[in-house]
């Protein structure tokens, strides 16, 4: 198995309490989102695919961190610190 390169961890704060999780490799996002999402919608739907895409080295990683922000934000997460993606890396 290839070790896929996640980049900077990213963290969402995933709570209105402010509890924070940190992101730091392409496995746990997969987990989380397999396994701990609060909510079954498009957007997780779309970054679980991007994402198991990144891991078999079919989409570049900043594609499914793209899509792994999308659905947070959908889950009503929040980056701890502002996400910024040119216009090539958000098509």
């Amino acid at each position: 198995m290839i070790e896929i390169n996640w980049g900077q961890p990213l963290s969402l704060v995933m709570s209105p309490a402010g509890d924070v999780q940190k992101f730091s490799t392409i496995e746990q996002v997969k987990y989380w989102l397999m396994k701990r999402w609060p909510i079954a919608d498009e957007a997780r739907s779309t970054a679980l695919l991007q994402v198991e895409a990144a891991m078999d080295c079919v989409v570049p990683v900043d594609v499914a961190r793209h899509a792994f922000v999308s659905a947070a934000r959908s889950a009503g997460f929040i980056p701890e610190k502002p996400v910024n993606y040119t216009a090539r890396q958000a098509a």
